[in-house]
């Protein structure tokens, strides 16, 4: 099956059908190396510390000398895997639809884009999927 598609076009229409539920695999922005306050939310520590302010005081005792995997620590911050499940296909839009944000309820020919794009997106351009949180 899948060798027949390859280099093919496929439109959302042929993968995903209305009321249909799925699971979506994505991950996180990444925000490269933080420290440990930025990274976890730790106090500062008071202004007359010794060397820095913005760490952990005690990562651990003296003996056994060796940090536990729970003590708080600086690090990559971001770029996690993320799952979530159980979504609902609410509709399934083609491109240039002038009616595509109409529904059964609200009859308004109007498309998915408001005016002025979306914040920190722009204009839909393409096929799209309008997702049901259950």
């Amino acid at each position: 099956f899948a060798r027949s598609l390859l280099e093919m076009p496929i439109s959302v229409k042929d993968l995903f059908s209305e009321y249909e539920m799925i699971d979506i695999i994505g991950g996180t922005r990444g925000h490269g190396f933080k420290g440990v306050t930025y990274r976890w939310g730790t106090k500062k520590l008071p202004r007359k510390t010794h060397k820095a302010l913005r760490k952990v005081a005690c990562i651990g005792e003296w003996n056994p000398s060796k940090v536990c995997w729970s003590v708080h620590r600086a690090g990559q911050f971001g770029y996690k895997n993320r799952n979530e499940v159980n979504k609902k296909v609410y509709s399934v839009g083609a491109k240039g639809d002038a009616k595509s944000a109409s529904t059964p309820l609200d009859l308004t020919d109007k498309a998915i884009t408001p005016m002025g794009g979306f914040h920190h997106y722009g204009i839909v351009n393409e096929d799209f999927l309008m997702l049901m949180c259950c």
